[in-house]
């Protein structure tokens, strides 16, 4: 049988979907993990076996769901959760825990939400593919470079999609994904200009209002937010992988005043861009071949 396992993804440069950590367990007879809160989406497919999830509901009270083999089921950020194993029949499970922009998107496709946070699959092959994919993740994660394990983050949604029961398509039913798939479009092609969120809702042919509502019910961040998020992504690709200037670099995201670039970065990552490039470069070299500690 194979042994509990841990990995931590040590690259947070990713905006649509990030990677944070994924594993495997074959878990003891009641064991239990929590009452415990999240900062981000975390789904456990159960290999075999079976146990229970207890976990808050939208109005904060404490719902309880019994998980089988071949299930699976969602934590969600700031969520109240505690899981247990069965007694008798303990279950064994692999786990990812993930972000990003578009999960929201993801998540409505699958039908999954707080109140109906249990993956039921209606295409065992396709259930068989995604807990290969994700043990992958795991197992064979030294084989393969950062833009590998996001590749297999992004099968593993879709099979997650493509397997659920109940899913549809989101993109034909409702206009508002529409406009945000066409805003995030927009920063994606613009972001190193000096664009503002009267420009993303004009490209939407939307009120600027309703784009920052629409964006704050779906995906949980204002338009200022979105863009700014994206602009130090992308900043931090640069102070890593190149040895441009912070001025410079301030400048390709977008950013003409040097103070204001580091202002946006250090809210973003806590850091100034320089100290940030000093503390990343020397955890490399320090780390190289070490478990990187999880932000």
């Amino acid at each position: 049988m194979k042994q509990t396992k841990f990995q931590l993804f040590p690259n947070p440069y990713y905006i649509d979907l990030c990677l944070y950590q994924y594993g495997y367990e074959p878990c003891t007879p009641l064991s239990s993990f929590g009452p415990y809160v999240r900062n981000h989406y975390l789904f456990h497919y159960v290999i075999s076996g079976s146990g229970t999830l207890v976990a808050a509901d939208g109005k904060g009270r404490d719902r309880t769901f019994r998980v089988l083999s071949g299930q699976g089921f969602l934590i969600f950020p700031h969520q109240n959760t505690t899981y247990y194993a069965d007694k008798d029949h303990p279950w064994e499970y692999t786990w990812i825990e993930f972000d990003g922009v578009r999960v929201e998107e993801i998540l409505m496709n699958c039908n999954l939400s707080i109140e109906n946070p249990i993956y039921r699959s209606s295409d065992r092959n396709l259930s068989n593919k995604l807990k290969e994919t994700m043990l992958n993740l795991t197992f064979h994660q030294e084989e393969t470079t950062h833009f590998g394990l996001m590749g297999e983050l992004y099968r593993c949604m879709d099979y997650m999609i493509r397997s659920s029961q109940g899913k549809r398509n989101v993109y034909g039913e409702r206009l508002t994904d529409t406009y945000i798939k066409e805003a995030v479009h927009f920063i994606e092609q613009n972001f190193h200009n000096s664009i503002t969120v009267e420009d993303m809702a004009d490209f939407c042919n939307i009120s600027r209002g309703y784009l920052s509502r629409i964006m704050k019910r779906h995906i949980g961040m204002s338009p200022q937010q979105l863009l700014m998020n994206y602009r130090m992504s992308k900043a931090s690709q640069l102070l890593l992988m190149t040895q441009m200037s912070v001025g410079d670099i301030g400048k390709t995201v977008g950013y003409s005043d040097q103070l204001r670039f580091s202002r946006a970065f250090k809210t973003i990552y806590g850091v100034s861009p320089s100290q940030w490039r000093k503390n990343t470069v020397k955890s490399g070299k320090e780390q190289k071949g070490q478990q990187p500690e999880l932000w």
